[in-house]
């Protein structure tokens, strides 16, 4: 069981038998009252974000949520094909249950798939990854000095600004939370 204290971001909790992700957390003095714990809270099944008051007595169950390694096979349509890499079984989910996340998967990539009382109901993606350039302008010498940026395509279908040196082909870092172009791959 949680404490109040050990509600901090990132933390995976159960209400009423919901999975919720704490998005937000922020310690109140009342004065005389006593502490609170006040929360933001993710609900992991529908994606809703409230807010709720935690009292000092109050103690919190933590998720019973699994972690499974798969293989990212292919997309068809709305569905997305999953290998297990330990038992071979594939398994299709659909683009709702995955969410924004998914944007980012590439062909024949690892990702990590959460699992909540033996459904699925997430993708956890690190926060950067590196994706190959399919098309853009071709960069012309000389381009580093400026900020300009121009619209390219990654390998999986997502289009973003890049500076104007990054030509077809090039490997860059991406941010998966946000959709930006961070670097080139050195």
């Amino acid at each position: 069981m949680y404490s109040i204290n050990d509600l901090k971001k990132e933390t995976l909790i159960s209400l009423d038998g919901v999975p919720f992700k704490v998005v937000d957390s922020q310690h109140v003095s009342l004065g005389r009252g006593g502490a609170v714990m006040r929360t933001k809270l993710k609900n992991l099944l529908n994606g809703s974000v409230q807010e709720r008051t935690f009292r000092p007595a109050e103690k919190v169950e933590p998720a019973q949520i699994d972690r499974l390694q798969m293989q990212f096979l292919y997309r068809d349509g709305q569905q997305y094909h999953f290998m297990n890499e330990a038992t071979y079984e594939q398994e299709a989910i659909g683009q709702d249950v995955l969410g924004e996340a998914a944007r980012f998967i590439a062909e024949g990539s690892t990702v990590t798939l959460i699992n909540f009382g033996g459904k699925v109901i997430g993708l956890e993606l690190p926060n950067s990854l590196f994706l190959k350039i399919t098309q853009t302008e071709p960069g012309i010498r000389g381009d580093t000095a400026t900020a300009a940026m121009k619209t390219a395509t990654v390998e999986t279908g997502v289009q973003l600004q890049v500076p104007l040196f990054i030509n077809p082909g090039d490997v860059v870092k991406v941010d998966t939370r946000t959709g930006q172009y961070l670097e080139r791959k050195k």
